[in-house]
C-alpha cells in the first residue's frame, strides 16, 4: 500500500533567512526579534511570510508593512526571495531523498513530498522513520509539521490542519475517515472557491463527499472534485522525483507498456550496462542505485539498492535490482524506466590490481553481502570483531559485514562460540569449593558432568568509568569449562571469591556453550 509523507514548513522563508543570516533562535528566555518578508504591491509593501514570533503578535500575510509595524515596532523586514526559497526546498528535498526515500519532491512554497512506500524497513518501522525525519529537520532550526497517509492529498491536509508537536499518522485504510473531518480549505482549492463553498454551507469535506457533483462542478469547475478524488485515493496523484541532473543516469521509454517481471528485468540489465559505462568513463563506482518505474497513470514507483563495497559490475548491479522487482506494482503498465546512480565515489583504476583480480580464486564476499543485505536489510548483517576487555560480555563487538579491521586480535583463552545475552542462574552440586561442578540444573533440566576444567578467575575492570566495576565493589568470577554425559560443553561461573562477601554471593551461573 502506498504511503506518502507531507513535510510542512509553516515558516520556511523566515527560517531560511535566519539560517542564512546566522541568527538562530536562542535557547534563553528572551525571544528573537520578529521577522517578516515583504513584496511590493501597487506602490506599497505587504507581508509575504512571517516567523513564528510575528505570527503570535497578530501579524498575518497580506498585511501592509505599516500596519505590521504597529503590532511590533522592532519588526525586522527583509525583501522576499521566492527563487531562493524554491532553491532551498530543492536542496532540502535532495537531502531527504538521499536518506529516506528515492521519491522526494518539493511541494512549493513551503513543503516536501516523500513517498516512503517500502522504505520504513530501513528504520525498522514507519514511526521510527518519521521520528528521525522530524528530529533532524527540527535540528536545522526549522518549524515543521509532518503527516503520513495513504494519499498525498490526505497527508497534505493533515500536516496543515491537524496541529501537533509530533508526526501525525493516518493509519492505512483510514484516510477517507480522516479527510472527512477536515475543513474544505484542506483540499488545496483557490480561496475564492473555499469562500464560495462556505457561503453554500459547506464547512467540512464530509459534506462534499455526499453531495451531488453536477451542480458543484457547474459552479466551481473540475478542480474541486479532482482534489477531492485525489485525497480519497480514487484519482492518482503522481509525485515526480527530484534528483541531481549531474548524476549518472539512464532512461528507457517504451512503445508499449511493460507489465511482466521478465520484461522489467531485461530493461534493468540494459540500464545497468548504460550506467556502468558512464561510471567507467567518469572513473567512479556506485554505492547506491535508484530505479524509477513510471506508470501510464502518472505514478512513479522506485526501488533502491546499496552495495557493501564500490561496484560498477553491470551484472551484479542488475541482479540486485531484479531481486526487488516483486515490490513494484505495474498497474496498467510501465511506460518508462530510469536508473540513477544516487551515490557514487571516485576510485582510481590500477592495472596491477586488475591483473591480480583476474587470477584471484575464492568467493566474492562483497557480492554475497550485497545479496543478503538486499533480502534481509543492511542492518541485519554484522560480523564479530574482538574488543579489548577482561569481561567476556564486552570482548566482542558487532560491526558491519565489510567494516575495516580494528587491529585487535582475539584472546588465546578458550571462549564459547555461543554466549548468552545475560548469564542465567543454575543450581550446582560440587564436591569441593574449588572443584568443578558434578551436576547442574538449568531451565528445569538436569545435566550430569563427566569432566571439567577450571577455575579461571576474572576480577572485573575496576578502571571503567560508569560501569558496574566503577560503582560497586570488585566483582569476582570463577569460570569452569564442563562436559556433560550427553556430550555438551558449557561455560559456568561462580560469583565471588568465598572470602569477601562484597565480591559476590557465591551463586552459580551459565554464560555460554561451546560448539
Amino acid at each position: 500500500m502506498r504511503r506518502v509523507v507531507s513535510l510542512f514548513l509553516p515558516h520556511w522563508s523566515t527560517d531560511r533567512l535566519r539560517r542564512k543570516m546566522r541568527k538562530p533562535q536562542p535557547d534563553g528566555s528572551a525571544p528573537p526579534r520578529p521577522l517578516v518578508t515583504a513584496i511590493p504591491d501597487h506602490g506599497r509593501r505587504i507581508v509575504a511570510a512571517t516567523c513564528r514570533e510575528a505570527q503570535m503578535l497578530g501579524i498575518q500575510t497580506g498585511m501592509t508593512i505599516t500596519k505590521a509595524r504597529a503590532f511590533a515596532p522592532e519588526l525586522d523586514v527583509v525583501d522576499a526571495e521566492p527563487e531562493a526559497d524554491l532553491d532551498g526546498l530543492r536542496r532540502l528535498a535532495l537531502w531527504a531523498g538521499a536518506r529516506y526515500s528515492p521519491v522526494v519532491a518539493p511541494d512549493p512554497p513551503d513543503g516536501l513530498w516523500l513517498d516512503i512506500t517500502g522504505c520504513a524497513a530501513i528504520f525498522s518501522s514507519e514511526r521510527a522513520l518519521l521520528k528521525d525525519l522530524h528530529r533532524r529537520v527540527a535540528a536545522f532550526g526549522l518549524s515543521l509539521q509532518i503527516a503520513v497517509a495513504d494519499t498525498a492529498g490526505c497527508a497534505h491536509a493533515a500536516a496543515r490542519h491537524v496541529p501537533a508537536g509530533r508526526p501525525v499518522t493516518v493509519e492505512p485504510g483510514a484516510h477517507r475517515k480522516a479527510i472527512a473531518l477536515l475543513p474544505v480549505s484542506a483540499l488545496r482549492l483557490p480561496s475564492a472557491d473555499v469562500e464560495g463553498l462556505r457561503k453554500l454551507g459547506f464547512e467540512r469535506i464530509e459534506q462534499l463527499i455526499g453531495s451531488p457533483r453536477g451542480p458543484l462542478a457547474k459552479r466551481f469547475g473540475r478542480e474541486l472534485h479532482r482534489r477531492l478524488d485525489q485525497a480519497l485515493g480514487t484519482l492518482p496523484e503522481p509525485i515526480e522525483p527530484l534528483f541531481p541532473e549531474e548524476l549518472p543516469q539512464a532512461r528507457r521509454g517504451f512503445m508499449e507498456p511493460l507489465a511482466t517481471a521478465d520484461a522489467l528485468a531485461q530493461v534493468i540489465g540494459d540500464l545497468a550496462h548504460d550506467i556502468a559505462g558512464q561510471l567507467n568513463r567518469a572513473g567512479t563506482v556506485a554505492r547506491r542505485l535508484d530505479c524509477y518505474f513510471h506508470r501510464v497513470d502518472g505514478q512513479t514507483q522506485a526501488i533502491r539498492i546499496g552495495t557493501a563495497s564500490p561496484s560498477r559490475d553491470p551484472r551484479h548491479l542488475a541482479k540486485l535490482l531484479a531481486a526487488r522487482i516483486e515490490s513494484i506494482d505495474p498497474g496498467l503498465g510501465i511506460e518508462a524506466m530510469t536508473l540513477v546512480a544516487a551515490l557514487a565515489e571516485r576510485q582510481p583504476g590500477s592495472q596491477a590490481d586488475a591483473l591480480e583480480n583476474i587470477g584471484r580464486r575464492g568467493p566474492d564476499l562483497p557480492a554475497l553481502v550485497d545479496t543478503l543485505a538486499n533480502r534481509f536489510g543492511q542492518r541485519a548483517l554484522q560480523r564479530a570483531a574482538p574488543r579489548p576487555s577482561a569481561m567476556p560480555e564486552r570482548s566482542v563487538a558487532a560491526l558491519p559485514a565489510l567494516a575495516p579491521e580494528t587491529g585487535e586480535s582475539w584472546s588465546d583463552w578458550p571462549r564459547p562460540s555461543r554466549m548468552l545475552a545475560r548469564p542465567e542462574p543454575v543450581d550446582v552440586v560440587a564436591l569441593l569449593p574449588d572443584d568443578a561442578p558434578r551436576l547442574f540444573i538449568w531451565r528445569r533440566k538436569r545435566y550430569r558432568v563427566t569432566q571439567g576444567d577450571g577455575p579461571e578467575r576474572l576480577q572485573g575492570e575496576w578502571w571503567r568509568e560508569g560501569g558496574i566495576e566503577g560503582e560497586t565493589h570488585l566483582t569476582v568470577r570463577d569460570y569452569y569449562q564442563v562436559e556433560t554425559k550427553t556430550g555438551g560443553r558449557y561455560w559456568l561461573f561462580r560469583l565471588g571469591d568465598g572470602v569477601n562477601p562484597a565480591t559476590g554471593s557465591m551463586r552459580w551461573f551459565i554464560h555460554g556453550a561451546f560448539a
